[in-house]
């Protein structure tokens, strides 16, 4: 048995074969804002002590995790209104919209919440390497035991 379904068979138990069971919502000790953030459907981006929030960015067809960047609120609002991922580069101090020099920008197909919305799923068509070594993905090496990096044949 694979291990999603062995939690979703042991959060799930129940008398009749593809019932799910739900308990009824505890009584929340949350603020109304953690409520409407975590519960509602208002788009409020918790950013963190830097005004930033996390951002993963897969490919929209092969799911592959293309690399992970930071988003401030220009930048957010940037990509909602571009359609092309814009990102806070911590290096350079600004705005910067992905492929902005290379040509490799990201086209934006969906954005997704996590549940507290302190990160941003980002699922584009890439329009080339998303990794500025050239690279497919930005993650292209494996730990190995030994503690060495090796890089990764696709």
């Amino acid at each position: 048995m694979d291990f999603g379904r062995g939690m979703w068979l042991s959060c799930n138990k129940s008398a009749q074969p593809g019932v799910i069971l739900r308990k009824r919502p505890a009584i929340s000790t949350h603020s109304p804002e953690t409520e409407a953030r975590e519960q509602g459907a208002a788009f409020m981006p918790r950013f963190d002590s830097a005004g930033l929030v996390t951002a993963v960015v897969l490919d929209s067809v092969s799911n592959r995790l293309l690399m992970v960047a930071h988003m401030d609120a220009e930048a957010i609002a940037q990509t909602r209104a571009t359609g092309l991922a814009h990102f806070h580069s911590r290096s350079r101090g600004r705005l910067w919209m992905k492929g902005e020099s290379s040509g490799h920008v990201l086209k934006v197909i969906e954005i997704r919440v996590d549940c507290d919305q302190d990160a941003l799923e980002l699922r584009v068509e890439p329009a080339g390497p998303a990794c500025h070594t050239l690279a497919p993905s930005c993650f292209y090496r494996r730990l190995t035991a030994d503690g060495a990096l090796e890089r990764i044949q696709d």
